[in-house]
């Protein structure tokens, strides 16, 4: 007999999302994570404050574990590992590990939300000198350090005095095979200016980029009130190397508006870092046997009317593990995901 359950993986915010959604609509949701923990990256990463509207990313996190957690119709499998699968739509079993143990889990339908992982700056190139100056940071370097509530200097502890942020690193780079906008980036660096400017009222604050990227609404939202109410400056121009000058680091490259060479000493600066498919995401193409795109992130066949379904029946695929999203768009793909797994469920148990 065909299963009505479905099986999530990923704890993130688009699994947390889908499982509620599955239990929610009267269906059994099992929700396997790798970790011993849900929130998936917002919380590994330690966010501090989600873009653009400035919430907590704890807070909104712990609802979102909460309404799974405290669900009769969602079952969490933590510390468990997928490492096969068989079956078919209605009669997937998926192979697991949980505490050394090999276990199957039946179900109908997958719903993978395997996520991302944060570029990392020193891994192809040193010109930015991520492993090399203490002041060189990652955009998810100074979420801890806002979570920690303290925003200082690695090298002396000191509040600085200058911070530049510097955009699209391991993005729109042709060089490294990274072709695309991440997306959210241009957005979290004009979020993290505003917080800059709230440890260090009195601090410089650039942001070096090619192209501002705004969409929807955070134009309105965080990138103007970033330069009209809290005075960070947006220079077009392009960072090509970060050299170490006495107490200062030196930002070389082209301010692009007054085509002419910049060199500009700053006490920090914050690497834009951009998204890639996680380690999770490469592991769940292969064992369930979907497609990938040329940049590693699960491949969805429905263009812009599907962005949910893959090429194995069955198995949809929700979130960042599809490309770069936001956490709007990872939301909003789960709820997508669960629609479509449970009509698919339901269309494959009537008879033919």
């Amino acid at each position: 007999m065909a299963s009505e359950n479905i099986i999530v993986i990923g704890g993130g915010p688009a699994g947390l999302e889908a499982a509620r959604g599955v239990a929610d609509l009267g269906y059994k949701a099992i929700l396997v994570e790798k970790r011993d923990r849900l929130g998936g990256t917002p919380d590994e990463a330690q966010y501090a404050a989600l873009t653009p509207d400035m919430r907590s990313a704890k807070e909104a996190m712990d609802e979102m574990r909460d309404a799974v957690t405290d669900n009769s119709g969602v079952e969490l499998m933590l510390n468990t590992t997928v490492t096969g699968s068989e079956g078919e739509l209605g009669n997937f079993v998926v192979k697991a590990e949980q505490g050394g143990k090999q276990i199957d889990i039946e179900a109908g339908a997958v719903i993978l939300a395997t996520g991302f992982q944060h570029f990392d700056p020193g891994r192809e190139t040193q010109k930015y000198g991520y492993y090399e100056h203490d002041d060189v940071i990652t955009l998810v370097d100074a979420e801890k350090m806002f979570t920690a509530g303290n925003f200082v200097r690695p090298s002396n502890g000191e509040k600085p005095k200058s911070v530049a942020f510097i955009q699209c690193v391991g993005s729109r780079d042709r060089q490294i095979g990274n072709e695309y906008c991440s997306k959210v980036c241009c957005g979290i660096s004009s979020k993290q200016a505003i917080e800059v400017r709230h440890h260090c009222p009195d601090a410089k604050i650039y942001i070096f980029y090619i192209d501002m990227r705004m969409y929807g609404y955070w134009e309105n939202e965080i990138y103007w009130p970033a330069q009209e109410k809290h005075k960070v400056n947006y220079i077009k121009g392009m960072a090509t190397e970060i050299l170490k000058q006495g107490d200062h680091l030196i930002v070389k490259g082209e301010d692009t508006t007054l085509r002419r060479p910049m060199e500009v000493p700053m006490d920090m600066v914050i690497l834009a870092v951009g998204m890639e498919p996680s380690v999770g995401t490469k592991e769940m193409a292969e064992v369930f046997g979907v497609n990938k795109n040329k940049y590693g992130f699960i491949e969805t066949i429905g263009g812009a009317l599907n962005t949910v379904s893959t090429n194995v029946e069955g198995v949809f695929a929700a979130g960042a593990c599809t490309g770069p999203a936001d956490l709007e768009d990872s939301v909003s793909a789960a709820g997508s995901a669960v629609m479509k797994s449970i009509g698919a469920i339901r269309k494959a148990a009537v008879p033919a």
